[in-house]
């Protein structure tokens, strides 16, 4: 296992932005550079190479250093996360973690796997469904007439009741021994979260806030829950930009927020250990954050049609994109993010 990167401190005398963001100078080594990618992602509504590009916010030693929207969005509209709720299904599960209610090495609660003697599946823990690496089948495809479990969780048979929709998936590969991308898993994961918290949709949204949210100051935020009351934390949690960069921040800083410890440090540390996977994939995978997108030592929280959170730790940086950018197209965005990390080198 590779060393994990330096995490910085907030700097002194910066306040958190747990009310309003303290706005700074931007410090960029390639300011040219830096601009010159700015206005080609805003050039249009609807760029050749991008897509479209509504919002991008970037913090720079705990302060707001640059902001910018396309027509029609601004600092006020909240922006789907689509799978960067992965990310924040990650923080829920450590915030438990740390009370004591989830062991992530202990066989997940899952009673759907359970209900036959000697299903295989009863032996999948949680560290292996937030590695990505349960076995579970589970196709992860957004092409519309294409088979695709996403699609059907999401929006068709298994709507109403997530969580069941993808625990009822048979094994594909034994519990740990193959790394797929699957958004059912983490609709599993929240409701465990759920079931150990003994709580209904209301509760767990209010423990969502109580521990979270509000702490951080990221009051924006709507979380999305189905039918059966599980937080569908693969894909729904809506907030504005700057609170998604809040949410970055936190991370960024080892899970520390002012005067507390909101996440354990090692919990942190642990989204950001690499997790063994195939020679072809999208990309390094940690633990519900992925891995070295702006340079080596970096994670973010990636979604669906381009949305994007970064932690930058050798910058200090948090960098927050959001668009509308077709799948043909979302290697140029990730290579668009990695160059605008690199301005700031």
């Amino acid at each position: 296992m590779s060393q994990l990167s330096e995490l910085p401190a907030q700097p002194a005398g910066v306040p958190w932005p747990t009310g309003e963001w303290t706005t700074g100078p931007l410090r960029v080594r390639d300011a040219a550079g830096l601009s010159a990618l700015i206005e080609e992602a805003f050039a249009a509504p609807d760029t050749e190479r991008l897509g479209e590009t509504h919002a991008l916010v970037i913090v720079q030693g705990g302060r707001l250093v640059l902001e910018r929207y396309n027509d029609g969005y601004g600092p006020d509209q909240t922006y789907p996360s689509w799978s960067k709720a992965k990310s924040v299904t990650h923080a829920l599960t450590g915030l438990l973690v740390d009370d004591g209610r989830l062991d992530i090495h202990a066989p997940a609660d899952v009673p759907e796997w359970r209900t036959e003697p000697g299903d295989p599946r009863a032996a999948i823990t949680l560290d292996q469904l937030l590695r990505m690496s349960s076995g579970l089948a589970f196709v992860e495809d957004y092409v519309p007439g294409h088979v695709s479990d996403v699609i059907e969780m999401l929006f068709g048979a298994g709507k109403a009741d997530v969580a069941h929709y993808a625990a009822s998936r048979p094994l594909a590969h034994p519990p740990g021994t193959f790394w797929s991308y699957a958004s059912g898993t983490t609709n599993i994961v929240a409701r465990c979260a759920a079931r150990a918290l003994g709580v209904d949709a209301a509760g767990f949204e209010a423990f969502m806030r109580e521990r979270l949210f509000e702490p951080i100051g990221m009051r924006s935020a709507i979380p999305k829950f189905d039918a059966a009351g599980t937080f569908i934390g693969s894909s729904f949690c809506f907030a504005t930009a700057r609170d998604f960069a809040r949410f970055g921040l936190l991370y960024l800083r080892g899970g520390r927020w002012d005067e507390r410890q909101i996440l354990p440090r090692d919990w942190v540390d642990y989204a950001r250990t690499q997790t063994p996977q195939p020679a072809e994939r999208e990309g390094d995978y940690g633990a519900h954050w992925w891995l070295n997108l702006a340079g080596p030592g970096s994670f973010s929280a990636n979604g669906y049609e381009g949305q994007y959170t970064v932690a930058v730790p050798d910058l200090d940086l948090v960098l927050v994109r959001h668009g509308k950018t077709p799948l043909a197209k979302k290697d140029a965005v990730k290579a668009w993010i990695a160059d605008v990390a690199d301005s700031f080198r």
